[in-house]
Parts: structure tokens; C-alpha cells; sequence
């Protein structure tokens, strides 16, 4: 039985994680794309992103593109297997019939 994952429990954690997944595996995206599509703002989004780096779930590159800096972000193969257990225990929770809808 999968478990859940505190990291990528968090809801802007697991929408990051979401959006990372459902690229390519060296697929990457603009943290300012990651940003809008999230919105939020740029110091939330970046402390959220640094706690998914310290787990290993996903890896910033850091560079310059027409001499303005950009950071890019994508899902490790670590981040995306913890990525497919946690949305796994979702499931299980939802399929197991302790949730049973509200006011039940």
C-alpha cells in the first residue's frame, strides 16, 4: 500500500509536483510560467520549490537567456516516483470507502 508523502502534500507542493509530472522526463519549466499557472507569488513559489529540491524531487537550473536570468525547473526521477506513490495513496484513500462524501 502506498503512503502518503508530507512533502508533496502540501497543496502549491503537490500542484508544482503535478505540473513537473505531467512534462517529459527532461522536460522543463520557466518558474515565471510556474508562477502565473500557480498564481503566486514569486517568494512563495520559491520557498516551496526549494523544500521539493532538499528532498530530491526536483532540481533548478539557474542561467541567463539574453542576459536576463531565468530559473528552470524539472521533476527528478526521485520526484516523480514519490509524485505517482502519493497520488497511489490518494486513490486508495478514495477507494477504500472512508470517505464517504459530506454529510454522510
Amino acid at each position: 500500500m502506498s503512503t502518503f508523502d508530507v512533502t508533496i502534500h502540501q497543496p502549491v507542493r503537490l500542484q508544482i509536483m503535478a505540473a513537473l509530472v505531467a512534462l517529459g522526463a527532461q522536460e522543463r519549466v520557466n518558474f515565471t510560467y510556474l508562477r502565473d499557472a500557480l498564481k503566486t507569488t514569486d517568494g512563495n513559489l520559491g520557498a516551496h520549490l526549494l523544500k521539493l529540491e532538499e528532498a530530491g524531487y526536483l532540481e533548478q537550473e539557474k542561467t541567463f537567456v539574453d542576459r536576463k536570468p531565468r530559473t528552470f525547473i524539472r521533476a527528478t526521477d526521485k520526484g516523480r516516483g514519490a509524485f505517482r506513490d502519493h497520488v497511489s495513496a490518494l486513490k486508495d484513500l478514495l477507494e477504500s470507502g472512508i470517505i464517504q462524501g459530506e454529510g454522510k
